[in-house]
């Protein structure tokens, strides 16, 4: 018999790419819940969604709703049963949360307890995937690659209600005995990307021969730099867990239950190399200035590294990034109109 998954910000740049996933290698049942604001465009999903013939994209429902509110009864019953739940809706621009840091408390945090206790009491719920992000680990000194169950240090409000996020999880495993597992994935890049990422951005302003800014050290000599991953990967990272028998993976030394997983892409890029290899794959000439965004500004790190040797170890390991990136590029000039969004 079919699954049917419920995705929380279905129509978000990652969520949207895991429903293409889930439409084209699985026959399960999509039920997205969505508040449709700044982070989720509906245009998004329903140009994946209308690429596919009539009788698939019947497997695909969208339902209004903000999670800083509980799921009531009527909600629960649009939804009606589900047996998977991936939880991605959340609030997820670093400045923004500096700014107005309450309204991410409500959207990661309380949007996130609301799921939960849905979730709690489902019958036959198999698994609740929370997504977080490598931001909760805070900036990695070089050399250093956290795994999934080292400490924790957040640098800005975002990374901190991720956290919190994450812990309501597992308390509501130890508690309530909710299937759960959580990922942290860092830097997702692809198709419909919203324009004021790094990737899009910098396509963008090499098309039109503008300076690119590169985040940079103090001394304005090393580029920080990321594991970038395309977010197909993700959705097959995501699928290859929920098919994973997450029960026979041993406890860490940590003796923690709920399981975590880092989804890491196979390259560390720094982003003037990234920003070069855009530039080329466009045959344009590269007009950047590296800037000391990392001191002058707060909340905004300038190495990220996640280890990524578990999933490895368990059989999934993710395409390189410049095979996507060149695939990625070559789209997106294709289809500017996901430039100017």
């Amino acid at each position: 018999m079919s699954k049917k998954i419920l995705i929380t910000g279905g129509a978000g740049f990652i969520a949207h790419h895991i429903i293409d996933k889930i439409l084209s290698t699985t026959d399960w049942h999509i039920v997205t819940l969505d508040r449709l604001d700044f982070s989720g465009n509906l245009n998004r999903l329903n140009e994946v969604v209308m690429s596919y013939p009539e009788s698939e994209r019947k497997r695909v429902r969208v339902i209004h709703h903000d999670l800083k509110a509980e799921i009531n009864p009527e909600i629960a019953a649009l939804i009606g049963s589900v047996d998977l739940i991936s939880h991605l809706a959340a609030g997820s621009h670093v400045d923004r949360s500096i700014t107005y840091p309450l309204e991410f408390v409500m959207d990661n945090v309380v949007g996130t307890a609301h799921i939960l206790d849905y979730a709690r009491k489902l019958a036959n719920l198999e698994r609740f995937a929370y997504f977080s992000t490598d931001e909760v680990f805070g900036p990695a000194p070089k050399g250093i690659n956290y795994k999934e169950n080292d400490r924790y240090n957040s640098t800005n409000p975002y990374s901190a209600t991720k956290a919190g996020g994450e812990e309501l999880v597992v308390a509501f495993e130890n508690t309530y005995g909710l299937p759960s597992l959580i990922t942290h994935t860092m830097n997702v890049f692809g198709e419909r990307q919203n324009p004021e990422k790094y990737i899009p951005m910098v396509i963008k302003k090499v098309r039109d021969s503008e300076k690119v800014t590169v985040h940079a050290n103090s001394e304005k000599t090393v580029a920080g730099s990321r594991h970038y991953i395309h977010a197909e990967d993700v959705a097959d990272a995501l699928i290859f867990l929920f098919n994973y028998n997450i029960e026979s993976l041993k406890q860490d030394s940590t003796g923690a239950k709920c399981q975590k997983f880092n989804i890491v892409g196979k390259d560390e890029i720094d982003n003037l190399q990234l920003a070069q290899f855009i530039a080329q794959t466009q045959n344009k000439e590269l007009i950047y200035e590296m800037v000391d965004f990392h001191s002058q500004r707060p909340g905004h790190d300038l190495r990220y590294a996640l280890d990524g040797e578990k999933m490895k170890d368990m059989g999934w390991v993710p395409k390189s990034a410049y095979d996507r990136l060149e695939s990625t590029i070559k789209w997106t000039l294709e289809n500017n109109r996901w430039l100017s969004i």
